[in-house]
């Protein structure tokens, strides 16, 4: 048993079994319960449902690894979409070129990061609580966008943007391809790069970190920001995927994003966790969510029992935690 475990730790990484075990549980518990359930058209509903909320998973990571957290991802998301929205409907609306579709998601990106960047200043150089400053920066942001929109939505849009939200590239959905770039550059990023080191330093102490030599302040700055134009390629996916764009969209996904960390086995403190087991945790997410939906279940409930989830999670960690203690 000790050899399979070690095994398995070589090749897929200790933090892979939690959310490979939850896979399997979500899979064989949903797949006797509705016989619907283990089809192509769940996982197709999958795969177009997933990526909103997996890019804004991986905006909330980075800031979880430096021991902080960011609760503005949606908001910001919101408001770069509507920067997108205004730029369009400026330009044609319906009638606007392609070229006005890439300069309005470059300004997009660019206030998602314009965000972070605020965010990471006040943190880095004030030591204010992440909480306290995403917290802020996400009233900030949604007041702002219910006054500049008036609590309405903005819509009509040019139609060679639809495949972005809802076309297939050799059947696999485009947004799906676009969730896969994203988790590839992340892990690229804090595996092989030197922000990546910095971050999982900063998380593990970050006053040890500063008297190696990492310059805390510009990490954490460079952190926020990634975050915050990570949170606006959400932002352009939902978009294109709700054909409008209006504050409040996806506000129930910050809840989410925090558990699918937490479920891939990131630290809640920081300096430990890795993409890839955060991905199989959104999978897992989203089809349990879709089993509930088979099931008959509002999406009331499913918020209700990804909460428990969260729960349960956190005392499962805990249990683990002090059982190894006791091995030891």
């Amino acid at each position: 048993m000790n050899a399979l475990a070690a095994r398995f730790n070589a090749i897929f990484g200790a933090d892979m079994a939690g959310p490979l075990a939850a896979l399997a549980v979500v899979l064989i518990v949903f797949g006797f319960a509705s016989p619907h359930f283990l089809t192509g058209a769940t996982f197709g509903s999958v795969a177009f449902q997933l990526p909103e909320l997996g890019v804004l998973t991986l905006a909330m990571l980075m800031p979880i690894l430096t021991g902080g957290l960011n609760l503005a991802i949606t908001f910001t998301a919101n408001i770069a979409g509507l920067t997108l929205a205004w730029t369009l409907q400026a330009n044609g609306g319906i009638d606007a070129g392609p070229g006005t579709f890439l300069l309005g998601s470059a300004l997009a990106l660019a206030v998602g990061a314009a965000s972070g960047l605020v965010m990471g200043l006040v943190i880095a150089f004030t030591r204010a609580h992440p909480i306290l400053v995403s917290l802020s920066m996400m009233i900030c942001l949604r007041g702002l966008g219910e006054f500049l929109t008036r609590g309405g939505d903005i819509s009509g849009f040019p139609t060679f943007i639809a495949p972005i939200g809802h076309g297939s590239i050799l059947g696999i959905p485009v947004p799906l391809l676009i969730l896969i770039a994203c988790v590839i550059a992340s892990h690229i990023l804090l595996s092989r790069s030197k922000l990546g080191f910095s971050t999982y330093m900063i998380g593990s102490n970050i006053e040890s970190a500063r008297y190696s030599g990492i310059n805390t302040r510009k990490v954490l700055v460079l952190v926020y920001m990634l975050s915050g134009a990570m949170a606006a390629v959400a932002g352009i996916i939902m978009l294109a995927r709700f054909n409008s764009v209006r504050v409040g969209h996806g506000e129930s996904y910050l809840l989410i994003t925090v558990l699918a960390c937490f479920l891939g086995g990131i630290n809640p403190f920081g300096g430990f966790g890795r993409v890839l087991p955060v991905f199989v945790a959104l999978i897992v997410l989203q089809l349990l969510s879709s089993g509930l939906n088979l099931l008959g279940a509002n999406q009331h409930l499913t918020t209700a029992v990804w909460g428990i989830l969260l729960i349960v999670v956190m005392v499962l960690r805990w249990f683990s935690a002090k059982f190894i203690r006791i091995v030891k």
